[in-house]
């Protein structure tokens, strides 16, 4: 690969980063070498990651064993990052842990992507308490987490059922100003609904709209409380859940959650309810297939042909043959 084809091509670390093709990555490179340009660190992190992300372990060892014996591109922090994080995603644990005290061996502490890999993969690993001693170390040493370290501290509470730490955790986040994803919002509502815990998913809720959280959070936790109260076929508390979301602008997240509301319905036999569900919903979502589908089996097992003919026109209405 001649220089001046080099020259026209985007930064290396990009080219490599961009292309995830590791023989034009490699050819570059030795292009570049036999050219008399000089390598960097990051050039040969990139390459690292490239290899990394290609599950070619040898390669992004040989490369890293280069940098070890030269003297102007020494391994980084960026570059023990990269073998963290890959077998953190590999779910490599013990490899994940052994760059890890490499790192801290080379003199480099940890970033906020250290600890993002480390967290990731303690929890991948299940190994939750792990996690959680990264956790409080990041804290202890002034990082703030991000939305991923968040999720995966969550989803590690919420795996092990441990409600009252979950509930605290939540309180942490909103007690910093730090953003609740949807992600961390669904696994909440998941616990609590899992647990039964109808007026602790309500306090949740009255302390995320306190808080004031994004629709698409509240969302999650709205439809978890319905979904309880749907699936005990309470429909007095599901119908108010139901008008109390609607009012403040929030939609129902899926199909799914509009279907839980209309099974309910049918186990009770309230059809006249459930047609002023379904002329309240139709304003603010699309009924999917699904929907219809199963409103055409409801109706049928019914033997409510009135209703049935309706709504075999509504489809062919709405193009759903």
């Amino acid at each position: 690969m001649p220089l001046l084809l080099l020259s026209v091509l985007p930064p290396l670390p990009r080219l490599y980063r961009e292309t995830r093709n590791l023989q034009l990555a490699i050819r570059a490179f030795v292009a570049m070498e036999s050219d008399g340009v000089k390598p960097t660190a990051d050039v040969f992190n990139s390459l690292i990651s490239v290899s990394l992300s290609l599950r070619s372990e040898m390669t992004a060892h040989s490369l890293f064993e280069i940098m070890e014996r030269s003297r102007d591109y020494k391994p980084n922090s960026k570059t023990y990052n990269a073998f963290i994080s890959m077998y953190s995603n590999m779910g490599n644990f013990n490899a994940m842990q052994e760059w890890a005290s490499a790192k801290t061996a080379a003199g480099f502490t940890a970033d906020l992507h250290t600890y993002e890999s480390l967290i990731s993969g303690s929890v991948k690993a299940k190994k939750f308490d792990l996690a959680g001693k990264y956790y409080h170390e990041m804290m202890s040493s002034g990082i703030i987490p991000n939305i991923i370290i968040l999720e995966k501290m969550i989803d590690g509470l919420c795996e092990q059922r441990q409600f009252a730490y979950a509930k605290e955790f939540v309180l942490h986040i909103i007690d910093n100003d730090w953003e609740i994803s949807a992600h961390v919002a669904q696994r909440l509502a998941g616990l609590y609904s899992e647990l039964g815990k109808i007026a602790e998913i309500e306090e949740l809720l009255q302390t995320l709209m306190e808080s004031s959280q994004n629709p698409e959070v509240l969302s999650q936790v709205h439809c978890g409380i319905i979904s309880m109260h749907a699936r005990a076929d309470r429909l007095d508390d599901m119908e108010y859940s139901v008008g109390r979301m609607l009012k403040q602008g929030i939609m129902f997240r899926s199909a799914e959650d509009i279907k839980t509301v209309i099974c309910s319905y049918f186990r009770r036999a309230a059809y006249d309810r459930l047609e002023l569900f379904l002329e309240h919903v139709k304003s603010s979502h699309q009924f999917t297939r699904s929907i219809y589908d199963l409103l055409v089996a409801g109706y049928r097992k019914a033997g409510l042909s009135e209703r049935l003919d309706t709504l075999l026109k509504d489809m062919r209405f709405s193009g759903i043959s």
